[in-house]
């Protein structure tokens, strides 16, 4: 059995029609057809605009991953996480560099970088799908990182909370347990329904046990050549014989930021507010840009030309995803205009009473798959209204353990042009509803503490 010419429709197929059809039904039903004609231009102009702007980001980001590849860090990465990664991920070579990709865009997810964690997870799926025995396929791996990613455990939602800092809220770092047991929680559960729809999955195992015997299949043997031959690319046009001066360099620049950190701590008239809003808000992405050059400064890279190599792949990936993008968010838009989500909050609002989630913070959590922009202005409405109520408390919470589903498959997927995206996408919108309703239940509890 082919997988690329399997018949069946894939589910974000069921999903852009559902959106599509429901929208203009509805649109037509309440009269604003005028609203889904505008969404749909807007949302089709922004998306473009949306993926130009990632080009700048993913070509910066993916270059200094190249930094770290070249200098050896992802290879260590994958040998030092071998033991938990191999369990989770069984058709992955344990040498493989898509071990410590994902690891890396994981480690970013769960300090908040959203931003940095997208080409780091684009640079883990461009190495997943070179193990893909069917390409344009999601392979099991694709599909359990893909649910990590959008469930996450997350140690520090530093954007939530920057805007209850912002909002005046007696403690705007609350929801960092809060959030934190609700990613555990939904990252678990979202594990588990993936793995159980891998095994449930009988004719992608079929069609891989097929291909085996023709000998196509990527088997142990073939995926250890693939991945060797990956690690003995040559670097040396990006190396240079690093003298001891170059590392004591590199701990000088790591040094004299943090003598300034200190410095400006001292010099803030409220050195809470500046430990919280600026140390974590915008000091932690150039440090860490900082360490990474560092660390390549250290290990005898050529910065710059490693750099602007990897910065060609980021290019190439940004324009890739554009036809993704622009299906995904004109869909999310003309269902939002169309006054399809307001009729599904109304439904909804009686039922959500019983799990303590108020009728303010229901579309966050409606809202929260399909777009994460939406999702966090809402938030921050919340929030600035009534920075101390429960509401807030639970908006912030589920802003911070939930992820834009949506988004975050269209890019990934479209990355590496993946369209029969399996079970990947009700994984993790069960993984979303998992960290909602953890979100709610453990909210609920310290807030009549």
């Amino acid at each position: 059995m082919d997988q690329t010419k399997d018949a069946k429709s894939s589910a974000m197929n069921y999903v852009f029609i559902g959106f599509f059809a429901v929208a203009i039904i509805a649109a037509a039903f309440g009269g604003r057809m005028k609203e889904v004609t505008e969404s749909s231009v807007s949302a089709a102009k922004d998306a473009v605009t949306l993926a130009l702007s990632l080009v700048g980001f993913m070509a910066l980001w993916l270059g200094l991953v190249r930094v770290l590849e070249v200098g050896g860090l992802l290879k260590t990465l994958a040998e030092r996480v071998r033991p938990v990664m191999v369990r989770l991920f069984p058709d992955v070579p344990a040498n493989h560099p898509a071990m410590s990709a994902m690891l890396l865009n994981i480690s970013a997810n769960m300090l908040g970088l959203g931003n940095a964690a997208t080409p780091l997870g684009i640079k883990a799926m461009v190495e997943l799908n070179r193990l893909n025995p069917f390409p344009g396929t999601a392979t099991n791996a694709m599909c359990l990182f893909l649910v990590i990613n959008t469930t996450s455990v997350t140690i520090l939602p530093l954007g939530i909370i920057g805007v209850r800092a912002a909002a005046g809220a007696n403690d705007p770092a609350n929801v960092f347990l809060t959030t934190l047991i609700a990613t555990i929680i939904s990252t678990t559960i979202g594990v588990l329904i993936a793995l159980f729809f891998a095994k449930r999955d009988r004719s992608y195992l079929v069609a891989c046990e097929e291909q085996a015997r023709v000998g196509l299949a990527l088997n142990a043997a073939a995926a250890q050549t693939e991945s060797t031959e990956y690690q003995e690319e040559d670097y040396s046009k990006f190396r240079f014989t690093a003298t001891p001066l170059w590392g004591l360099a590199a701990k000088g620049f790591i040094f004299a930021l943090l003598i300034a950190i200190i410095y400006q701590f001292y010099l803030a008239p409220d050195k809470g507010e500046f430990i919280l809003q600026e140390l974590l808000s915008f000091w932690l992405l150039p440090f860490l840009m900082l360490i990474i050059i560092a660390y390549g400064m250290a290990q005898g890279v050529k910065v710059y030309e490693a750099v602007t190599d990897g910065a060609k792949q980021g290019f190439e990936i940004a324009v890739r995803i554009i036809p993704f993008l622009v299906t995904i968010l004109v869909a999310v838009g003309i269902f939002r205009a169309s006054g399809a989500m307001e009729f599904l909050i109304k439904i909804l609002t009686p039922i959500t009473g019983l799990i303590n989630l108020p009728a303010e913070v229901l579309p966050v959590a409606l809202l929260r798959p399909l777009s994460g922009s939406g999702s966090f202005a809402l938030t921050s409405s919340i929030i600035n209204n009534a920075p101390n109520s429960y509401e807030a408390f639970l908006a912030g919470t589920i802003q911070g353990s939930t992820e834009t589903t949506f988004y975050v498959l269209a890019v990934y997927f479209g990355a590496v042009g993946v369209t029969k995206i399996r079970h990947a996408l009700v994984a993790g919108l069960l993984g979303d509803i998992a960290g909602v309703l953890a979100s709610c239940a453990i909210c609920s509890w310290l807030w009549q503490a």
